[in-house]
């Protein structure tokens, strides 16, 4: 397996841990700085994660639309861009989102790990 296809694997990976709502696993593929940027700001991973430990927000859908997935690696860096389609369930509502994320690895001791995160609401 060549980088792009064991980014591609660990990205799917992380969106079936986002899905099963399992916090530790989910922050395995985290580094400890990891921010999500979306249109409320920018958001820590301790926030995210706690969120998900305390059964407040859960996941029961994340997936990449077939043939949107871009990875470029720049060294120990390496860039995932995909239109994700996603169902979150937080405060006793369901979140229906269609997004263009981008998320930015980089190559430790442990493998590749997540630094940040950005997500756009796609537009048509």
């Amino acid at each position: 397996m060549d980088e792009i296809e064991e980014l591609q694997a660990l990205d799917r990976a992380w969106r079936r841990a986002i899905v099963a709502n399992e916090a530790g696993e989910i922050g395995r593929f985290m580094s400890e700085d990891w921010v999500l940027v979306d249109g409320d700001g920018v958001g820590t991973r301790e926030k995210f994660l706690s969120l998900v430990s305390s059964g407040a927000l859960t996941h029961s859908r994340m997936e990449a639309v077939p043939g949107t997935e871009r990875v470029r690696v720049y060294g120990d860096t390496a860039v995932v861009t995909a239109r994700v389609v996603n169902t979150a369930h937080y405060g006793g509502r369901d979140f229906h989102a269609d997004e263009w994320t981008t998320d930015v690895y980089r190559q430790t001791d442990q493998g590749w790990v997540c630094v940040i995160s950005q997500a756009t609401p796609a537009q048509g």
